[in-house]
């Protein structure tokens, strides 16, 4: 049976957003080091691993704040499910595309997780922790319009070493 009371909710929700943010940590770091003729996509990738193990600092501080802990199994499957993402990707001929896209998406899923955390962390009565979440939102659509900027330049690139005979991914 599901957890009815508005706490074990909220609690749910905040691992479950710890474990996204784990997820794509662990994406992030495996995919910057196949970037070395990317620089500028490697830079943003940089920048928002920081500021995800900044939020998953204050997705900690939050259960804390309940009395909670991550959950371990979550926390192990969604880093297989981010190695195994990359790995993926790392097989095909334009890998470097196939994480560019998916990292767009990838924030948008966040963004989406964190405004229904802001919901049920205000609905459980915790206004101070759905101010974090707003501001995981802006993070979120910060780090997606950087990505988005990437995509034109990141492609022409990929095109140029494809087309010149040159290793374009990792």
């Amino acid at each position: 049976m599901a957890n009815t009371d508005i706490g074990s909710i909220y609690a749910v929700a905040l691992r479950n957003t710890r474990a996204l943010e784990k997820q794509g940590l662990t994406q992030m770091e495996r995919q910057l080091s196949g970037l070395e003729r990317y620089p500028d996509y490697a830079s943003v990738l940089r920048r928002h691993a920081e500021t995800t193990k900044a939020q998953i600092g204050r997705l900690d501080k939050a259960l804390a704040d309940l009395g909670e802990s991550p959950s371990g199994l979550k926390e192990a499957v969604t880093n297989v499910a981010g190695t195994i993402g990359a790995a993926v990707h790392a097989t095909a001929q334009d890998e470097t595309l196939k994480n560019l896209y998916a990292g767009y998406a990838y924030q948008y899923d966040q963004i989406a997780a964190y405004k229904s955390l802001a919901v049920i962390a205000e609905r459980a009565g915790h206004s101070d922790h759905a101010a974090l979440a707003k501001t995981a939102i802006e993070e979120e659509t910060k780090a997606a319009e950087a990505i988005a900027q990437l995509i034109e330049p990141v492609t022409k690139t990929y095109l140029d070493l494809t087309l010149s005979g040159q290793k374009a991914d990792s």
